[in-house]
């Protein structure tokens, strides 16, 4: 989503169980009662995010600065630990005998933050409200492999629903519903741990709109105040029955419209945790930081992507995409402009994930201006001559946007500009609505820790990922074909195979694997990344 974060993309630069300054000393009430060990477990800590995109509702939020906020007040039915094993969560268990029929028990106990259980219904309401097309959420997609989504969300532009439910979720009691799709997937128990497949109370469908104002989950942090563009405000729920109760009292997320002013509030105590570094403070925010610096790798990456659907690129060879990639001197710009904080990407899957392959493009993401050209000239040619890259502006992306564009301008001789967004949120607005005019700046995060996170959810022509207009028959049939392979490990070995036909077809110019640069203050300890790249909220202590 994280530019890139959850079927998320991130904003900027596996889960394991953010401007206004008004609130100093770390950016929270620190609470009232301290223990004997230096720690307030009642205190609260900051958090920089930009403002999210849409309303905090988990069926509408595919980008990072919302889904931070999203996954802190909505607990799933199961997660991964750190080697992508499941952990059930919410569920007792999920169980199925041909990947295609699945029947899940939720644990006992299990309220919502307003006192409501937690039931099958919660989630099966939840879903088809979600995956119906008059609800309009971002991330309706995700509900497609379920029988029935047809009927709730007709693929017909203009046509209604012919149900209000899928036929493929049914109720058994209060604590167990089946879920039946419509062929066998072998990795659908990890997509729920994606916040999309949320619990809704009640109360939730009287003011949908305003439910995603004033959100009610059943996670380990409870929604007080939404202060539009400044901060949002949640505190630990004392009644959350999940493994990862919060050591704290609560998080501010703190909204900042670029990552250079969050620098200076972190190093003057006025926030407490970043989730990134700016390219300008990265050559010295570990001498700033020292052991509060943070660096190390996390499952996204960064790409460029052409909108297929303007008159530029509709019908464009991808032997020009190819040339264009084959043009960017990725080792440079990685080792310089973002001093080694990025690894150049050598294929379309983030590393750390089941199926990553090393290399999987070969020649076509290394540098060479020669090669680059020749590609381009047999291809037909860049229509126009020339391109630019959107982005936003709230991310630290202009300096290497710059040097992207300057060495396609240096190796090609083709014109290259960048296309500056005020913010993240002005930025999918203008992709959702096809508006960008040639390239766009795109981040992925990983939502679970499978090559098809990757593949199917950014490139499939019906995903909710796929912004760009891009769609192609055989790539689909590919996709299909490694869903309804028998095993996890078969499908991943199909959706291998996909990859590497995506390096002939090029739905993207992958740049770059993230890694999370990013800093703490000395307001709070216990500071962990997780594998998405996002701070672990919940083991956050602040100190007295």
């Amino acid at each position: 989503m994280r530019g890139a974060k959850s079927a998320t993309w991130v904003a900027g630069a596996i889960i394991v169980a953010m401007a206004a300054t008004a609130c100093g000393g770390g950016g929270g009430d620190k609470g009232s009662k301290n223990d004997a060990g230096g720690v307030n477990p009642n205190g609260k800590f900051s958090v920089e995010v930009g403002e999210p995109q849409n309303p905090l509702q988990p069926a509408n939020t595919m980008e990072s600065n919302g889904s931070i906020v999203v996954r802190s007040l909505f607990a799933q039915l199961v997660d991964y630990d750190p080697q992508g094993k499941i952990v059930m969560v919410n569920a007792q268990s999920v169980d199925t005998k041909d990947n295609k029929t699945f029947t899940v028990t939720l644990k006992d106990g299990w309220t919502f933050h307003d006192g409501t259980p937690v039931t099958a219904e919660s989630y099966v309401k939840a879903w088809n409200w979600a995956a119906n097309i008059n609800n309009a959420q971002t991330n309706a997609s995700w509900f497609a492999d379920i029988k029935g989504f047809e009927d709730v969300h007709p693929a017909k532009e203009g046509a209604k629903p012919k149900a209000d439910a899928m036929s493929g979720l049914k109720v058994v009691d209060d604590k167990t519903f089946t879920i039946e799709l419509t062929t066998p997937i072998p990795y659908f128990v990890y997509k729920l741990g994606y916040e999309v497949f949320s619990p809704l109370p009640e109360s939730f469908y009287k003011d949908p709109k305003a439910a995603g104002e004033n959100p009610v989950g059943n996670g380990p942090y409870q929604f007080v105040k939404w202060d539009h563009k400044k901060q949002i405000e949640v505190k630990r729920f004392d009644g959350y029955k999940g493994p990862d109760k919060a050591k704290n009292g609560g998080v501010i997320f703190k909204n900042y419209t670029g990552l250079e002013a969050a620098y200076e509030d972190l190093k003057s105590g006025n926030v407490d945790v970043l989730r990134q570094i700016g390219p300008k403070d990265l050559p010295v925010y570990r001498d700033d930081l020292g052991d509060r610096a943070v660096d190390q790798a996390y499952s996204a990456i960064q790409s460029i992507v052409p909108a297929f659907y303007s008159k530029q690129w509709k019908n464009v060879d991808p032997k020009v995409i190819q040339g264009l990639s084959m043009a960017i001197d990725r080792d440079t710009i990685t080792k310089t402009v973002l001093q080694g904080t990025r690894e150049p990407a050598t294929g379309f899957v983030a590393k750390g994930v089941l199926g990553y392959q090393d290399n999987v493009g070969g020649d076509v993401f290394k540098y060479d201006p020669a090669k680059a050209k020749e590609l381009i000239k047999a291809g037909g040619g860049v229509p126009g001559n020339k391109i630019s890259i959107q982005y936003n502006a709230d991310g630290g992306h202009k300096e290497w946007v710059e040097a992207v564009c300057n060495s396609i301008s240096n190796a090609t001789g083709i014109k290259c500009a960048g296309d500056s967004k005020a913010d993240f949120q002005s930025d999918l607005d203008a992709r959702e609505a096809h508006e960008v005019k040639s390239i766009y700046r795109s981040g992925w995060v990983l939502d679970y820790p499978v090559n098809a996170n990757f593949i199917r959810d950014l490139y499939a022509t019906t995903s909710a990922g796929n912004q760009s207009g891009f769609s192609n028959k055989e790539l689909d049939s590919m996709i299909k074909k490694a869903d309804i392979a028998p095993t996890l490990d078969e499908s991943v070995k199909e959706y291998q195979a996909v990859e590497k036909k995506m390096v002939e077809l090029m739905p993207a110019i992958p740049l770059w694997y993230y890694k999370v640069n990013a800093g703490y203050s000395e307001n709070v300890s216990n500071v962990q990344y997780a594998q998405n790249g996002d701070p672990v909220l919940t083991g956050v202590e602040v100190k007295k």
